[in-house]
């Protein structure tokens, strides 16, 4: 089969993964500004080992690395790699800890999750994605810096998603039922609680946060 072409970052090079990943594809080291894999123009992959992810959580550095990563990539991938048992015990995290940081890469930063249990098996997970990518879907390879530019879709979810207690899963919904930025701003108490999904604790709170008069104290 043709072999894809993956860039992967320098920090990976002497990384058991790399090792397998070259008897499968074709690969190019650069020191990469986000992500640890490209696999394509819009696939971007963070790989974290189960201890590395813990430390991560400690830092809060997960956010930004892929918060970085998905303005950088249409097709952000998250991929774990050991034993999930062991993300309950090699460290000392709550287990709801640990899910609430799941669920907000899951739901929030709408990132998917792949998880891998070894190294060879990372590496022929990176394989078929870039494979799929390239060879079928015939999509380049592109190294993008840190920040994707927004389109203005993304650009109002954005803004939007700004708000209190309001995801951008939440930014769709407002803006699919009241069209613009400007009119989700500018509606009512009760325009605000007929979207699915908008209480009145929420609702209050966007209120407030429109209402009040701005106010910082040196």
């Amino acid at each position: 089969m043709e072999k894809p072409r993956i860039v992967a970052d320098n920090r990976e090079a002497g990384s058991a993964c790399v090792y397998w990943l070259q008897q499968l594809a074709t690969l190019e080291f650069r020191q990469l500004e986000v992500g640890d894999y490209i696999l394509s123009e819009r696939v971007g992959v963070e790989r974290k080992q189960v201890r590395d992810f813990l430390a991560s959580i400690f830092t809060q550095r997960v956010f930004d690395q892929l918060e970085r990563l998905r303005e950088a990539y249409e097709r952000p991938v998250l991929l774990l790699e050991g034993d999930p048992e062991r993300l309950w015990v090699e460290r000392k995290v709550h287990p709801n800890t640990i899910r609430g940081v799941l669920a907000s890469i899951a739901i929030d930063l709408q990132i998917p999750i792949l998880w891998s249990g070894s190294p060879k098996e990372t590496a022929e997970l990176l394989y078929w994605i870039a494979y799929r990518e390239q060879v079928k879907l015939r999509k380049e390879v592109a190294v993008r810096p840190g920040k994707r530019r927004r389109g203005l879709v993304e650009e109002q979810e954005f803004l939007v998603a700004g708000l209190p207690g309001i995801s951008t899963v939440r930014a769709r919904q407002l803006l699919s039922y009241f069209r613009t930025p400007r009119r989700v701003f500018a509606a009512s108490l009760t325009q605000l609680k007929q979207v699915k999904g908008i209480g009145e604790k929420t609702a209050r709170q966007i209120q407030e946060v429109l209402d009040s008069e701005y106010s910082r104290q040196a």
